[in-house]
């Protein structure tokens, strides 16, 4: 159980220097746009939960709100950040780098941001890669287009290495843009900075298209993602319903998690079946998946099958062979080329027509630009971790909860994966939209 304890945010000392944000409060009470150190926001959501912690008021697990404080740890017009973006590209990663950069200029006076290039290797000298600044200038349209201007790439270098180039630089804060593997590595480089001593601040910006960190709400990108990835389940509905027998496809990113293939689907309200890692299925049987889609197939005339990329790697376990990937992930068999082999296989046997299609949006969904909601995200999360990094937090990434941005240690999002529940309403609300069975096993 994630106790207070667990969710209290690392400072690297007591606050210094007045915020210059004193312009935007003119005239109202400070507390209107200052967020109080005594600010928490509840982790739990119903009173049932709360009371079932069975500990003292003071002691109920609560977030640290997130937002600009009324004193800084850093003087803000001698500050100097940088940012590096790691992992797998996810919409929305420019908008994240261009609102920093703003919000540093902008609310607080720093003249200049430093990126360092393809990931953490550009915290690496023997990589070759030298930084870019970044200035107000710079950033103006990178977030009209997808992708990351900085770059990126997967894989650990040495925290040590890392530290001695931000301390090159003169480094005050280092924002990471990354999933729950960038933030362990955000974690090592925070346990070597505070080996040395040093008041250098590691703040993460959390980013997984799957949408699989606890406690943050919702990572940005998600929602640009899932609603690309409805379009092509509408399409594939549309080929699928055109063909003798058609049935369609459809891979969604989701190694861990199928967040992207529930959302996707319930948005599209066209899949006939849903595979997720989370919820185990059979491919024979009187009620395993082949049998289900035939009668699907027959009544209907058609299906379409929304497959997350980390579905089935139970039944595909001895076809991966153990491999890894530069970042330690097990490096995954196709599930949905599986699936349509086996479909393919089964209706051959029968010797009856099946019409196959096959769609993988995923790369198409990583590179677009993040849509308006998520842009709004993406500004409002930059915005936060800003504030957060400037009053002197260490070792956190920001998130959302019950509507409030809110700061979050780093150890508490990488104990643990988020996942789909299979005993949840999200869950629940699929299987009514596709009307497959509760279990297929």
């Amino acid at each position: 159980m994630v106790t207070l304890a667990d969710l209290q945010v690392k400072t690297l000392g007591a606050p210094r220097f007045d915020s210059p944000l004193a312009s935007y409060v003119e005239g109202r009470a400070t507390n209107q746009y200052y967020v109080a150190e005594s600010d928490r926001i509840l982790m739990d959501d119903t009173v049932e939960l709360v009371q079932g912690r069975d500990v003292p008021w003071e002691e109920i697990a609560t977030f640290e709100a997130g937002g600009p404080r009324a004193r800084l740890f850093f003087p803000p017009r001698t500050t100097r950040a940088a940012i590096v973006t790691c992992g797998g590209l996810c919409p929305g990663l420019n908008n994240v780098i261009r609102a920093v950069v703003r919000a540093l200029d902008d609310h607080y006076g720093v003249p200049e941001v430093l990126g360092f290039r393809n990931g953490y290797a550009g915290l690496d000298p023997e990589s070759g890669l030298e930084p870019v600044v970044f200035t107000r200038e710079s950033v103006a349209d990178i977030h009209e287009r997808g992708g990351t201007v900085l770059g990126s790439s997967r894989g650990a270098r040495d925290p040590g290495v890392m530290v001695d180039t931000l301390v090159r630089h003169d480094i005050d804060i280092l924002f990471v843009v990354g999933g729950d593997g960038s933030m362990r590595g955000a974690h090592v480089i925070h346990e070597e900075i505070e080996r040395r001593g040093l008041e250098i601040a590691v703040v993460g910006v959390p980013k997984t298209i799957d949408n699989d960190i606890p406690h943050i709400g919702q990572s940005f990108g998600f929602q640009t993602a899932f609603a690309k990835a409805a379009e092509s389940i509408t399409a594939a509905k549309v080929e699928a319903q055109a063909a003798v027998n058609g049935v369609s496809i459809v891979k969604t990113m989701g190694r861990h998690a199928g967040f992207i293939a529930c959302y996707s689907a319930l948005a599209a309200q066209t899949a006939s079946f849903v595979l997720i890692p989370e919820v185990p299925f059979a491919m024979d049987g009187p009620n395993g998946l082949l049998a289900h889609l035939r009668r699907r197939v027959a009544d209907r005339g058609y299906a379409v099958i929304v497959v997350a990329e980390g579905a089935a790697q139970e039944l595909l376990a001895e076809a991966a062979g153990g491999a890894t990937d530069a970042s330690g992930n097990a490096v995954l068999v196709d599930p949905a080329r599986y699936v349509l082999e086996r479909i393919r296989a089964d209706y051959a046997e029968r010797d009856e027509v099946v019409t196959l299609r096959y769609f993988d949006p995923g790369y198409t969904i990583r590179s677009v630009p993040a849509d308006p909601a998520d842009a709004v995200y993406c500004a409002r999360l930059a915005q936060t971790a800003v504030h957060a990094a400037m009053s002197g937090r260490t070792d956190m990434v920001v998130g959302r909860r019950r509507h409030r941005f809110v700061n979050v240690p780093i150890p508490a999002v990488t104990k643990r994966a988020h996942n789909v529940s299979p005993d949840g309403d999200l869950w629940l609300s699929v299987l009514e939209s596709t009307a497959q069975p509760l279990s297929m096993t």
